[in-house]
């Protein structure tokens, strides 16, 4: 089974959405610490009372993980977009590269090769507000389904 999926990717559907893991993460947190809670109050001890924290280090851990994980992608799309730009502008271009900040590359990566230069230098003169507002001006959109 492919993990790259076939349908066109857009501004509009190119998010993966995260809920599932808020929602499971806010239930879990929720249920486990009513139960410590209920713990505590129906037999307070010290070690009673310390676990009221292990389902907040859960969370922690979750949220660690999943935010490591974004910034080693972001890592490799800086490198992924450094290269392709010095590519497609040239080496003369590389000074102009190293400015602009991950946030931009990670926008600017959805732009094909022909609309790249134009998009990059309206980047570099502060055309754009937010990385967002790159993305929506992509006319000829780049899929990328394995985002994190």
């Amino acid at each position: 089974m492919s993990t790259v999926s076939a349908r066109p990717q857009s501004f509009g559907n190119h998010r993966a959405w995260p809920g599932a893991g808020y929602v499971l993460a806010g239930l879990v947190l929720a249920v486990e610490l009513g139960r410590r809670v209920w713990l505590v109050k129906a037999a307070p001890d010290f070690w009673n009372g310390f676990e009221v924290l292990v389902p907040i280090a859960l969370i922690v851990t979750w949220y660690a993980s999943r935010r490591r994980a974004q910034v080693v992608q972001d890592r490799v799309i800086r490198l992924e977009m450094r290269l392709r730009l010095e590519r497609v502008l040239g080496a003369s271009r590389r000074a102009d590269i190293e400015r602009v900040g991950v946030p931009w590359l990670v926008a600017l990566r959805f732009a094909s090769d022909a609309e790249l230069a134009g998009l990059f230098d309206d980047v570099l003169a502060g055309n754009f507000e937010r990385p967002d507002d790159v993305k929506r001006r992509v006319t000829d959109w780049q899929p990328d389904w394995l985002r994190v």
